[in-house]
């Protein structure tokens, strides 16, 4: 029964965690856009952040099956280079070019660190509350 709430997880870490270091990054004058942006994404025209929030609850359900079994410090790091390489690498080798965006942000180094950072600090998030849920579990 574990990973509905991995879904859920990944689905909040994105809404917190993922958007919350990217509102950090946009009020450094870092990021040209607001996060938590409401523009409507197809093909049901929700808000993209609730659709990047679907899709970081889906990438919660394989985060949580290679951090599951994981103790102390190797628990955290699996769920922060999990978190920071797979959604990263999606986005930028298929999502982007779908989009019409350049392969790879063209390569823009900036870009590419900026995606390892706010995926590892979902996956960070990820595995936060899943130890969260584990501890209610166990109550």
């Amino acid at each position: 029964m574990q990973y509905p709430k991995a879904f859920i997880a990944g689905f909040i870490s994105t809404l917190v965690f993922h958007q919350g270091v990217y509102a950090l990054f946009w009020l450094a004058g870092v990021l040209p856009s607001a996060p938590y942006a409401m523009a409507p994404t197809s093909p049901f025209g929700l808000p993209a952040v609730i659709s990047l929030a679907f899709w970081g609850g889906v990438w919660g359900i394989p985060v949580w099956w290679f951090i599951r079994d994981a103790n102390a410090w190797n628990y955290w790091l699996r769920a922060v280079l999990l978190g920071a390489i797979g959604p990263s690498a999606v986005a930028l080798f298929a999502v982007f070019p779908l989009k019409g965006m350049a392969f790879a942000a063209g390569w823009d180094p900036a870009i590419i660190v900026g995606a390892l950072i706010l995926n590892g600090a979902w996956g960070f998030g990820v595995a936060l509350l899943m130890q969260l849920a584990r501890v209610r579990d166990q109550k």
